[in-house]
């Protein structure tokens, strides 16, 4: 993979990386950590974006570390950004991975092949286009 194809993955906690059990925390969606562990493994910047915050975010976040994740960002766009309320919280990520999305969560499965099965048929052509080609750009 090359630099340029490293991408920056808004990942929401509830629904997505576990069953929505708001405010408890859910079991694991099948194959969530595994995925998340292969995304970070394949140079991706994984930021953890999720309604949560104060004492269930703290919870969320240490849930993802016992089970092997550690977030670049959460809640932000960057590690050292401050969070300013009178500015929108709306994050720079290339993609964002939600179980709100239209037609609902796909799983982490179809997840990642989307992304590694694009990125693979991108290199392949000589016109960058495509569902990621905007991001090569």
């Amino acid at each position: 993979m090359n630099f340029q194809d490293r991408l920056i993955l808004a990942i929401d906690f509830d629904g997505t990386i576990v069953h929505d059990a708001y405010p408890d925390i859910g079991k694991p969606q099948i194959f969530a950590f595994e995925t998340l562990k292969r995304l970070q493994k394949d140079g991706h910047r994984l930021i953890l974006w999720t309604y949560r915050d104060g004492s269930k975010l703290e919870e969320a976040v240490q849930f993802c570390k016992d089970n092997g994740i550690e977030f670049y960002a959460v809640n932000k766009s960057f590690p050292e950004e401050q969070f300013d309320s009178k500015k929108s919280r709306k994050i720079h990520a290339d993609l964002f991975i939600d179980d709100r999305n239209i037609g609902g969560f796909i799983g982490w499965g179809k997840v990642y092949q989307m992304i590694t099965n694009e990125i693979i048929s991108e290199e392949k052509k000589p016109n960058k286009g495509g569902l990621f080609g905007w991001l090569k750009s």
